[in-house]
């Protein structure tokens, strides 16, 4: 979809969708073609531009309208939410999201590679590079409906993701962004069996950090969309902070003896944070049992590499040509 929208140069702002939906809306008796609606644009301004060619024909592909006969009608259960541009705006970022979640072009922009985590604001964000030039318009339609803002520290060429928009974009997109995860570990990546261990291993510790932490809120589960971030959850030490302090990177095993796999990005991000990355190694075969804690270390950079107990061995090499 995103392909045959990139000849466009204007996909639509809040205001000219509120105008046009609202427009056909009150006079559902009316038969309104193309032109006509070419004709109530005609000549207006509306958030400073005088170009809308695209509007309609997105409208049309999230099935905002439908296109019937030569007729456009807005869809009916889209029409009890035109009492305000708010209301409205929200239901068109669900049209959007629920049509755009098997485009591949959207999973090229919103995949692990440009996704991150922001510690600071608590929130996920996205590189402008993943839009490119190709995509800018589709980037422009992103800003005007709030579902990204722009970075307050201008330096940082970042996107934030509005959070109001999570949940919509957990149950829509979030499933195809982790069905196509760029892992860092090529070996993890092809297995997919201990990329199901690890996803349960990961719930299994936002569940035990809620409960130690007394039920506090905005446990993050950062590799639910990043992959590459160095940890997988952001939690806290104590359930009266008020700023993520403690890096989980959780591993799974099975067996007596715990052991784990360690991606080189991993072991940087561990030596980069030191006292506030944590290690947790879930054993698979005692987690369901009440009361099980997963063994946590703190600080694995030196307290792991660092302990005559842990055996350190390398799994595989980068043999590179230097000629």
């Amino acid at each position: 979809m995103l392909k045959e929208l990139k000849r466009y140069d204007n996909l639509g702002t809040p205001s000219y969708f509120f105008q046009l939906l609202k427009a056909l809306n009150e006079n559902p008796g009316a038969e309104w073609r193309l032109d006509d609606v070419n004709q109530l644009f005609y000549n207006k301004i509306i958030d400073n531009r005088r170009i809308f060619d695209g509007c309609v024909e997105l409208a049309i592909k999230i099935k905002l309208l439908l296109f019937q006969g030569g007729y456009l009608f807005v869809d009916k259960k889209l029409s009890n939410s035109l009492e305000s541009e708010t209301q409205m705006k929200d239901r068109i970022v669900e049209y959007l999201f629920k049509a755009l979640a098997d485009d591949d072009d959207f999973h090229q922009i919103f995949n692990s590679k440009y996704l991150s985590y922001d510690i600071i604001y608590k929130s996920f964000q996205i590189s402008n590079s993943a839009f490119g030039f190709k995509f800018s318009n589709f980037k422009q339609l992103l800003i005007d409906f709030d579902v990204i803002k722009y970075h307050p520290t201008s330096e940082i060429k970042h996107f934030i993701i509005n959070s109001r928009f999570r949940k919509v974009f957990d149950k829509t997109v979030l499933p195809e962004i982790k069905k196509r995860k760029i892992g860092v570990d090529e070996l993890e990546k092809a297995m997919e069996e201990q990329r199901v261990y690890g996803e349960e291993a990961e719930k299994f510790i936002l569940a035990f950090e809620e409960k130690r932490l007394n039920g506090k809120d905005h446990i993050e589960w950062v590799a639910e969309y990043v992959a590459n971030e160095g940890y997988d959850v952001a939690s806290y030490n104590n359930d009266f902070d008020t700023e993520h302090n403690r890096f989980i990177e959780v591993k799974s095993y099975a067996g007596d003896k715990p052991y784990f796999y360690w991606s080189r990005n991993e072991f940087l991000v561990a030596k980069r944070r030191r006292d506030s990355y944590w290690l947790y190694l879930v054993n698979r075969d005692k987690a369901g049992n009440d009361g099980y804690a997963p063994l946590m270390l703190q600080d694995p950079y030196e307290n792991v590499l660092n302990d005559s107990k842990w055996i350190v061995g390398v799994d595989k090499y980068k043999i590179e040509w230097s000629g």
